[in-house]
């Protein structure tokens, strides 16, 4: 009873920062003004993603008090998702050098990293995996390109909300069918804190979650299927799963234009779900076919693999194959044609 009127409390938190950030945005006019290279129409507020940020981070060390959650993890998540956050910040202010801002993402990753005991044995197709310090060092990279995809994948209204709320509230619901009950308030607390904000950014957006909130909600994911994993490796695939539509689409786009010799730092409209949108003329259809995947594609596969057993890795491959044709035959990394 405590925690649910707890989770209820971070939803309207959530809410009630949004708005404010809002006013806030539009009195100082902090304004994200359509260019050649946006996904938007209209002149919109931006920043909203600090709501997330604040509402989650608050909530942690409650949780921890009330013995919900451990204080390791509450380090791991707390300070490098305020990193992740006020470089966010900074950047959405002003503008931070991609070296610098490349240093604080490997900081804060390596950071959480520690708290969290590093990467654990994987399982791949049947074979235990122990990869010791190199695992670790993956790991880094891994939580470095989740937090940067979710930056890539928030360029329309409400995908990146619905994303997150989609892979938590999935894995949630398998970690109570198997039996894992302590790992679901983390994914909870932070699907609550999401969708709060998603009141005002579900399409048509009347404002923009920005790099605060998209940075942070990226290796915050990272961290909780590290987490999972510590608990049971089957689980870390789980989270790749649930996480497919941004995982497939980003890194598909990123390859392909690295081939074509494009500079993949600089700022484009090539994914997958930007030419999508373009090609509805609107951002909702696109929006909710990400909700649609996930619901009837990828968490029937996920729950597979944590309910029955199925091998994690050839479930990950079975869920990607079509998500992969899907953002290739969207033009994913293709140049826009003018």
């Amino acid at each position: 009873m405590i925690f649910s009127l707890f989770i209820f409390v971070v939803f309207v938190s959530s809410c009630v920062l949004t708005y404010g950030l809002r006013s806030y945005a539009l009195f100082k006019n902090i304004i994200d003004v359509p260019n050649a290279r946006s996904s938007h129409t209209s002149p919109t507020p931006r920043g909203g993603g600090v709501a997330i940020v604040i509402s989650f981070l608050l909530a942690l060390p409650i949780l921890a008090f009330y013995n919900f959650i451990i204080w390791p993890t509450v380090w791991a998540l707390l300070v490098s998702g305020s990193a992740i956050a006020v470089l966010g910040f900074l950047d959405d202010h002003g503008h931070i050098a991609a070296r610098w801002r490349l240093l604080g993402h490997f900081a804060a990753s390596m950071w959480a990293l520690f708290w969290l005991g590093g990467l654990p044995a994987l399982t791949l197709f049947g074979v235990e995996l122990e990869l010791a310090w190199l695992g670790h060092i993956l790991a880094v990279f891994y939580l470095v390109w989740m937090l940067n995809l979710y930056n890539f994948m928030d360029g329309i209204d409400g995908i990146a909300s619905v994303e997150a709320i989609c892979a938590c509230l999935g894995a949630s619901l398998l970690y109570w069918l198997a039996g894992f009950d302590s790992l679901i308030v983390v994914p909870l607390a932070l699907a609550m804190s999401v969708a709060g904000f998603l009141y005002w950014n579900f399409p048509p957006a009347r404002i923009f979650m920005g790099d605060a909130g998209s940075g942070f909600l990226g290796i915050i994911l990272g961290l909780m299927s590290l987490q999972a994993a510590w608990a049971s490796p089957k689980l870390f695939w789980v989270w790749l799963i649930l996480l497919g539509v941004f995982i497939v689409d980003a890194t598909v786009t990123l390859l392909r234009r690295m081939l074509r010799g494009d500079k993949v730092y600089e700022a484009h409209r090539s994914h997958a779900y930007q030419f999508a949108s373009r090609h509805y003329g609107r951002h909702l259809p696109v929006t909710l076919a990400v909700a649609v995947i996930n619901l009837f594609w990828l968490l029937p596969l996920a729950a597979g693999v944590v309910l029955w057993n199925v091998d994690g890795a050839l479930a990950l491959i079975v869920a990607y194959i079509p998500l992969v044709m899907l953002a290739v035959g969207f033009h994913a990394g293709e140049l826009e044609k003018v």
